[in-house]
């Protein structure tokens, strides 16, 4: 019975992890770029339970690892010059503190110097990882083309850098949005993206779906302890009664 114990245990970490990446998707349904993700699960044997009808095998419950869908979410008007609504495979290159990261969110906006940057400041990198620069003091309107050329009334400035990889694997989720290359693989620019100004790319969460997997998972995880309870219950009646018989 103890045996059941520890696999209905390995059951409810895995389904309290799912618990909260559901969660999470839910909570980012709103977040520009925002990509949902999902629990991998697998079997992990474990010693086997001898029993009166010999060695039986045991299996418990792992998980293996977080897969993320980087499937295109849809695209919203904004209108606002400096938002860039990413459609296609890619990602725009960031300089932060901590080294390049690399987002889907395309809110830019600029420094007191002009400099394009992410809400947090963030400078932007350009298709051959420098910066691009908007003179405040100039007049014209900016335009972003699907090539990611950055203009200033007819002056050219700058050209935003789509930056993808061969494989999506080399990314890693770092918080506020960015990704980083956990990898030896190289981002390089693309040309398959359109970048299209005034919008943004919305979350590729579907709400309804993810609040009833939320569900799901919920009630498998009460019927996971209802089976430990019972389990439990039954190895102290049977304590009970081997200690009446002796």
């Amino acid at each position: 019975m103890d045996n059941a114990l520890y696999v209905g245990l390995s059951n409810q970490m895995v389904l309290k992890r799912q618990m909260d990446i559901v969660a999470n998707n839910i909570a980012n349904s709103d977040t520009t770029g925002f990509k949902f993700e999902s629990l991998m699960t697998r079997e992990v044997p474990g010693a086997p339970a001898f029993t009166l009808g010999g060695p039986r095998p045991v299996k418990f419950v792992g998980s293996d690892g977080v897969a993320r869908d980087f499937g295109q979410g849809g695209l919203r008007r904004t209108d606002a010059a400096l938002d860039v609504g990413i459609e296609g495979q890619g990602f725009l290159k960031v300089t932060t503190k901590n080294g390049d990261r690399f987002t889907r969110d395309g809110h830019l906006r600029t420094d007191a110097n002009g400099l394009l940057t992410t809400q947090a400041g963030d400078p932007v990198a350009d298709d051959g990882g420098g910066t691009i620069t908007i003179d405040p003091q100039k007049p014209g309107e900016i335009t972003i083309t699907p090539d990611g050329v950055v203009s200033q009334g007819k002056e050219r400035i700058g050209k935003l850098g789509v930056y993808n990889f061969p494989s999506l694997s080399a990314l890693e989720k770092t918080g506020d949005n960015y990704y980083q290359n956990a990898s030896n693989q190289a981002p390089v620019v693309t040309t398959d993206a359109k970048l299209r100004q005034g919008m943004l790319e919305t979350s590729n969460v579907n709400p309804i779906l993810q609040i009833t997997k939320l569900i799901e998972v919920s009630r498998a995880y009460e019927q996971v302890t209802q089976m430990m309870s019972t389990e439990s219950d039954l190895s102290r009646t049977s304590v009970a009664r081997l200690g009446k018989a002796n």
